[in-house]
């Protein structure tokens, strides 16, 4: 590994943010299941001239669905569901759609349920500013299930199993699903099973529940112009909601590195975290993928197939990439939204890091 926390590498860091006009930006490396180092650079609010830091508490975005995944494949190995079990028998509403009672565990998880995000971004359930009032139980039956105000036929594009396609939706019936399973709210489990353990500190599901002075504000470009945005709060939490710092999202990536433990805890058993890594060439998986797993996916890295998930909503840009063969893993979280010149300086510096 060439990374190290040196000059010459901060000066490329600092040089990849300026031609992209980054206001904030912090990264971290993994290696054997412990943080190796992280790095903070420019500033987490441009206005108040407050710099980023590695407690600095960024919008992961769709970064989140990977702890999604992790959670449910927790219930996995704790017997309490099968990746092939159909999840009709643990909900408390039927998924409109011909096929609807065959959807799986593994479906959802690997984009393969058949449900389509189409109605869901004309939509557009985000909420500026704060948290959304909604419940996801709520979204989900209004969204899925008859006499729903959104359910267009279940938003059921196709037969589960037969094509890929990208669904927030199906991530946020995951976390629903593990709430009624579990018989606690997702987002308690992962904070006793996931975050403590870990002794986690800066990490959470909510704005509300993200101290202001560790908020990373959100930027975009508008008229040319780097503009601070509203964040936003969405009902389907499970699909991106989490804030977190590199220090702490660092920790999560270095056991997923690791065969799913850190030096000090073991968050997943490597069966279940080599099944979350097996990359499929699906049907339907877009050209810009060359696989999908169970949460993460992997596509090419200057020329080389890499495990990974990007995340990104108004003002914030998140990559996450794995070598599990070499037991690595980085992170690297961005106060701006995500923009062609903003794509190239993260690959950038993702490739320098992997190199």
């Amino acid at each position: 590994m060439s990374v190290h926390a040196t000059d010459d590498f901060d000066a490329f860091v600092a040089n990849q943010m300026a031609a992209a006009r980054i206001p904030g930006l912090a990264l971290g490396l993994a290696r054997e299941g412990a943080v190796s180092f992280t790095r903070a650079y420019g500033y987490a609010d441009l206005r108040r001239h407050r710099p980023t830091t590695s407690d600095t508490m960024f919008h992961i975005a769709s970064i989140t669905k990977v702890i999604t995944a992790q959670t449910v494949m927790l219930m996995v190995d704790e017997g309490k569901i099968a990746l092939d079990d159909p999840i009709a028998r643990h909900l408390d509403f039927a998924i409109l759609g011909e096929g609807a009672a065959a959807i799986t565990f593994r479906h959802l998880l690997a984009h393969m349920s058949g449900i389509s995000d189409e109605y869901y971004y004309e939509v557009d359930f985000r909420q500026r500013g704060g948290d959304s009032p909604m419940q996801i139980g709520t979204l989900l039956r209004e969204y899925l299930a008859a006499g729903g105000h959104y359910a267009r036929n279940g938003n059921l594009k196709r037969p589960p199993g037969t094509q890929w396609d990208y669904s927030n939706i199906g991530y946020a019936l995951l976390g629903y699903l593990v709430g009624r399973i579990a018989a606690q709210d997702m987002r308690d489990l992962t904070r006793e099973r996931l975050f403590r353990p870990l002794g986690l500190g800066h990490i959470s599901w909510t704005i509300s529940g993200t101290a202001e002075r560790l908020r990373a504000t959100p930027y975009d470009l508008i008229s040319g112009t780097v503009t601070p945005v509203e964040p936003v709060g969405f009902p389907d939490w499970s699909t991106g909601m989490i804030r977190a710092s590199v220090s702490d999202l660092t920790v999560l990536m270095a056991a997923a590195a690791n065969g799913g433990a850190t030096r000090n805890a073991r968050l997943l058993s490597e069966a279940g975290m080599a099944e979350m890594l097996a990359m499929q060439k699906l049907p339907g998986l877009p050209d810009w993928l060359t696989g999908q797993g169970l949460g993460w996916q992997q596509s090419l890295l200057e020329g080389i197939p890499r495990i990974n998930h990007w995340g990104g909503d108004p003002g914030v840009f998140t990559m996450a990439y794995l070598e599990p063969a070499r037991r690595t893993g980085i992170v690297i979280l961005s106060n701006l939204s995500a923009t062609r010149e903003s794509r190239a300086a993260l690959t950038a510096i993702a490739a320098r890091m992997l190199a």
